[in-house]
């Protein structure tokens, strides 16, 4: 989420972040990623998901009678033409489907191409901070999928996976069994038969390390972790208000996330709160360029962020028993010599460590398997291809891709959307017999908001260049503005970010010309 992120503000929150998420309270029911149901196979062999050619199921969702046995199937408009099921709607499945919509095909094998995602909307995640700091709308950055795909061939079906029918497997002899690709189950009891399947699931946050944390820690992946997060906030602050109670915030992990998440409620907090830090390393953004980290720890000593570097988080507890007391107890262990266990207190507790991949959680039924690495993600192929499965294709979270040196690329925005545009062009390439093009990640540099008017970017093309405050502020964001799904979205957006820009500064400059009467 990290790389190539974004900004906050210097104004009090009341007068514009929380106003703008309260009011989308009717979201917070709203997820993204795919929450299924998971069953393991053999422990002899525990890396691997186990996928059946047939299936019956006897309920679904509310849609579905009880007394349906059998799965309804995807009705395809078009029988001839190639059929392409893209699983998950986020960087890596968005972004492929708009690729295979804006390639030029031959009339008769233009794929007919349908979306699937449990959530309604796409969601920006690396801008999922300014949401907290009120930058922008939810609309702005996490827009429905009906409303991007509108004047596209691309059909949108929410819904959740259940279980994965490919027919495509590569036998030890290198034959395929099928010339189709296989099915698709959903949880509301559809089945969508496909000739080529994207994997593009996405991951979720992952709480189990720690004990309380599942139950007591705030995730920060999905955009109703940020509403969730900002109605705490807000609480907080009401209470502030009223007893001018200090209001204590624990962010475990000092990642992009966690420092983002830190720099953006360390701004919005003032000194009505307390932030600390906790991470294993003695550093914070271990990973990150020299230019980011230093900018980085400039902004949160300025804003009196504690560093509790060097220590693990051995548990997570109520600090009492009572139901209406809402603190919590970090029992922190260290990690480095010369450091001393202990004890902090905290209202809430934000978790930025560690994701597993939503792949893990497709319900296993049968003897075929795709290759899964330890972490859960598929393994590719350098063409985005499933081993031993031709017809799927895997990026993302869902993907276990390496670079030429064998190290693992990272799973951001950045390689997403770069694995999508690949993706397309592969697909584009297998269905019209053309050779497939090995994936090359191009890191393009590294962006991370700070807050509202400050952010840090350090371009690859330019050794040792680091944009800062204001002017990697507005950069970031006219670099996101450009990837912004579609024409028409990004037109929206950029309209609504100007007049914001405008009206910010005139308040400003009003502001300053007041203080300079009174002044004289």
């Amino acid at each position: 989420m990290a790389v190539l992120s974004s900004v906050s503000s210097l104004l009090p929150f009341s007068s514009y972040g929380a106003n703008r998420l309260t009011t989308k309270a009717s979201l917070a029911s709203i997820t993204s990623g795919f929450n299924l149901s998971s069953r393991w196979n053999s422990t002899r062999n525990p890396s691997r998901l186990h996928l059946s050619r047939a299936v019956t199921i006897n309920s679904g969702n509310t849609e579905v009678s009880e007394n349906e046995t059998a799965p309804r199937t995807y009705a395809w408009p078009d029988n001839k033409r190639p059929r392409v099921c893209i699983l998950g709607g986020g960087f890596g499945g968005l972004y492929t489907a708009l690729r295979l919509e804006s390639l030029v095909w031959p009339d008769d094998k233009k794929p007919q191409v349908v979306l699937v995602d449990q959530s309604e909307r796409f969601v920006f995640k690396p801008m999922l901070y300014e949401l907290l700091s009120g930058e922008v709308d939810v609309w702005e950055i996490a827009p429905r999928f009906s409303d991007l795909l509108t004047n596209t061939g691309i059909k949108f079906l929410r819904d959740r996976v259940k279980t994965l029918l490919p027919c495509d497997h590569v036998g030890v002899n290198g034959s395929e069994s099928f010339i189709t690709g296989g099915t698709v189950l959903l949880e509301s009891g559809f089945k969508i038969e496909y000739d080529w399947l994207v994997l593009a699931l996405g991951a979720e946050s992952k709480l189990d390390v720690v004990p309380g944390a599942m139950e007591l820690a705030f995730p920060f992946y999905t955009l109703e972790d940020a509403i969730k997060l900002n109605e705490k906030l807000s609480k907080l602050e009401r209470k502030n208000f009223k007893d001018g109670s200090a209001i204590k915030v624990a962010v475990v992990g000092c990642g992009y996330a966690g420092v983002e998440l830190a720099a953006t409620i360390s701004e919005r907090l003032q000194d009505r709160g307390i932030v600390q830090s906790i991470n294993v390393s003695k550093n914070i953004l271990t990973s990150a360029p020299n230019g980011n980290r230093e900018a980085a720890m400039k902004v949160l000593m300025s804003r009196k962020v504690q560093l509790l570097l060097g220590y693990l988080v051995k548990s997570i507890k109520r600090a009492s028993d009572s139901e209406e007391d809402e603190g919590y107890l970090l029992e922190l262990q260290p990690a480095e010599r010369g450091l001393e266990s202990q004890t902090i207190e905290a209202d809430i507790v934000l978790w930025t460590v560690g994701a597993k991949p939503l792949l893990t959680k497709l319900e296993p039924s049968g003897p075929n398997v795709l290759p899964l690495n330890a972490r859960g993600q598929a393994e590719t192929d350098e063409t985005l291809r499933v081993k031993g499965h031709p017809r799927i294709f895997a990026l993302g979270d869902s993907s276990s891709l390496r670079e030429s040196n064998g190290k693992l690329l990272p799973t951001t925005a950045q390689v997403a959307f770069q694995e999508a545009d690949f993706a397309g062009w592969n697909i584009w390439a297998a269905i019209n017999n053309r050779p497939l093009l090995p994936f090359r990640f191009q890191n393009l540099g590294e962006m991370m908001t700070l807050g509202r008017y400050d952010a840090a970017i350090s371009p690859s093309f330019i050794e040792g260049l680091t944009l800062e405050g204001p002017i990697g502020h507005a950069a970031r964001k006219l670099a996101y503005l450009i990837r912004l799904p579609t024409d028409e979205h990004r037109l929206k957006v950029g309209i609504s970010w100007f007049a914001k820009s405008a009206v910010d500064s005139i308040a400003l400059l009003q502001s300053n010309l007041t203080k300079v009467l009174s002044g004289s």
